[in-house]
């Protein structure tokens, strides 16, 4: 079956348009799943039934795999075997009544508006490398964008006199979101005095390249993920953040913020770039118990209030 896997994931990538971190997944899932069962003696995709798809996730939780890796590899045994069944390789699924292990979802991280103050301010804007830092954190925050999105992003998507980014996505689907003013002046202070020096310092890639990437780092190339990944744990340190930060974190914040401030459910999908609502709805859950806990904390009637005789109101 192992024949079967590039072309898998060269489909993948022409007609659903994945992106190269979902398409490595992909392979990896599909790749131990066909390595098992040749363990099996199965090297035909007729010959899998149902039971080994039901012993093999057995073994993977025995290894003590998490729920929701154990759906994402039933996601992606999924994918293949319709692949299979499109390409007359096969024709049956026996992944069709397979029960997917409940995930137990956890609570969005998310940080305080004064731990947000204090990220954003961490940087050093004195230097190129701060200033850049400083524009993708406000960014970052203002937008809720994914930090592949940022990290994608070219010059010439980012308005700041319109006070707009235009974001790729996933899957090819693009949108436009709104930033602040404060965002735009930042990454607009970025692009006029800090980005040019880092673009200058650079050596080995095409300059093309170089001058449509937003954000470079210093050898004057498109900034990594993996870059921006350690930047933030760095500036969470610093501004004396306690527990894991990640740059998911502050596109769960401003999700969560923006709910708390008023915004619309479908409005922070829109912006968020979700594909089904009730994705969203988990931010929408995290800003109820905030808001609970808030007016609970400072009203005067509030639940977890004393009264002035020193009894606790309930």
């Amino acid at each position: 079956m192992k024949m079967y896997i590039q072309p898998f994931v060269r489909y993948m990538e022409d007609e659903k348009g994945l992106s190269l971190s979902t398409l490595e997944a992909y392979h990896r899932d599909v790749q131990q799943f066909v390595e098992f069962a040749e363990s099996c003696g199965i090297e035909q995709p007729d010959n899998i039934q149902r039971s080994h798809l039901v012993l093999y996730l057995g073994r993977l939780k025995e290894q003590g795999k998490a729920a929701a890796t154990i759906s994402r590899r039933v996601a992606s045994i999924r994918s293949f075997f319709h692949f299979l069944i499109r390409e007359g390789i096969t024709g049956h699924d026996p992944s069709v009544l397979l029960e997917l292990p409940k995930a137990n979802k956890k609570k969005p991280s998310v940080l305080t508006q004064d731990e947000i103050e204090r990220l954003l301010a961490a940087p050093n804007v004195s230097t190129p490398q701060g200033g850049r830092d400083k524009a993708m954190l406000e960014l970052l925050y203002a937008t809720g964008i994914r930090v592949s999105e940022l990290m994608a992003l070219n010059v010439r998507d980012v308005r700041t006199d319109l006070r707009f980014v235009h974001c790729g996505g996933e899957a090819g689907k693009e949108r436009v979101v709104p930033i602040s003013r404060e965002a735009s002046q930042w990454a607009q202070a970025y692009m006029d005095e800090q980005r040019g020096l880092l673009l200058r310092s650079g050596q080995g890639e095409e300059a093309q390249v170089k001058q449509e990437a937003l954000f470079l780092n210093v050898s004057g190339q498109r900034l990594s993920r993996q870059g921006f990944w350690k930047m933030i744990k760095k500036y969470g340190q610093e501004a004396g953040i306690s527990g894991d930060i990640t740059p998911h974190t502050l596109r769960h914040s401003f999700a969560v913020h923006m709910l708390e401030g008023g915004a619309d459910l479908r409005s922070v999908q829109e912006m968020l770039g979700h594909a089904d609502l009730s994705t969203t709805q988990v931010y929408a859950q995290t800003a109820k118990r905030s808001m609970k806990e808030v007016y609970e904390n400072h009203h005067p009637h509030g639940g977890n209030r004393i009264s002035s005789d020193g009894k606790d109101r309930m």
